[in-house]
């Protein structure tokens, strides 16, 4: 995924304008826009404002598979478990651990149906 690619998605999961982003990092709407549309890169500071407004690590805005996760699909588990409040990652963790359940359950299911 490209680099503007991730800045739109992160926009569109904020319901952010890019607007409001300019504003908010203190950039011309047009600079963000280049951005956006891969024209442009931005520099270190602004990186790192990105991040820190998203609350994302600058890895993630570049598109970077840390060591932490395998690929970009781990990579965005990991960033939105990250986003959630502790509540909230509880909940995630046991809605994960109900559907290993159910595909182990499943797969016991195949194996006995096929002995």
């Amino acid at each position: 995924m490209s680099f503007g690619d991730t800045l739109r998605k992160l926009l569109n999961d904020r319901g952010i304008t890019q607007k409001q982003l300019a504003m908010s990092l203190n950039i011309a709407a047009s600079t963000l826009g280049n951005y956006i549309q891969d024209s442009r890169e931005p520099d270190f500071e602004t990186l790192k404002r990105l991040a820190d407004f998203f609350d994302v690590s600058i890895d993630y805005l570049l598109g970077h598979c840390s060591k932490e996760a395998d690929n970009h699909l781990e990579n965005e588990i990991l960033h939105i478990f990250r986003s959630l409040t502790p509540e909230q990652q509880e909940i995630y963790l046991e809605q994960g651990k109900a559907m290993i359940k159910l595909n182990h359950k499943k797969n016991t299911e195949s194996l006995k149906s096929s002995s």
